[in-house]
């Protein structure tokens, strides 16, 4: 269970940042054209692994930086909306998506609950496979335009990016 504290902590960095607040003048449409799908491990920066400023980039993370139904929902909008004309789906070592026991984390969420769920949590045993996965449904969906869609591995030993071809 996280700090009580914590919440306070971060309202009162709120309180702080407000002072200093100069992004008043920046629109929802990013001005690098790029959207960025990626894990939502607390370890992966995707602004400093990428050199990107807030602004830059529709940032849209999950649990595995999977393309899901509802981040292809935000990428339409980010692309028809809002001007993308490019996907940059980032993955990660150390997933704990990776190799995971979907079967048995539902069975202890079931019992843990007592609520049984038909949640898939898309577990997958291969990280380039699942990344290949994602990015050819984006290429395939109807909705979505944009050519330029590139899968990305990201390491949180070095935090070198490779390339998933």
């Amino acid at each position: 269970m996280s700090d009580p504290g914590e919440f306070a902590r971060i309202l009162a960095e709120n309180e702080r940042y407000t002072e200093s607040f100069d992004r008043s003048a920046l629109t929802a449409a990013p001005l690098a054209g790029l959207a960025i799908v990626a894990c939502m491990d607390a370890r992966l920066d995707v602004g400093e692994a990428l050199g990107m400023r807030i602004g830059d980039a529709h940032v849209i993370r999950n649990a595995g930086g999977i393309a899901t139904d509802d981040v292809i929902r935000s990428l339409i909008v980010s692309e028809h909306l809002l001007g993308t004309d490019q996907i940059i789906l980032i993955g990660h070592t150390g997933c704990g998506l990776l190799g995971a026991d979907e079967m048995a984390i539902r069975a202890q969420l079931a019992a843990s609950t007592g609520v049984d769920l038909d949640i898939p949590l898309l577990s997958f045993d291969d990280l380039e496979a699942s990344i290949r996965a994602s990015v050819e449904r984006l290429r395939k969906h109807p909705w979505l335009k944009v050519d330029k869609i590139h899968g990305l591995v990201f390491d949180v030993a070095t935090g070198r990016l490779h390339q998933v071809t």
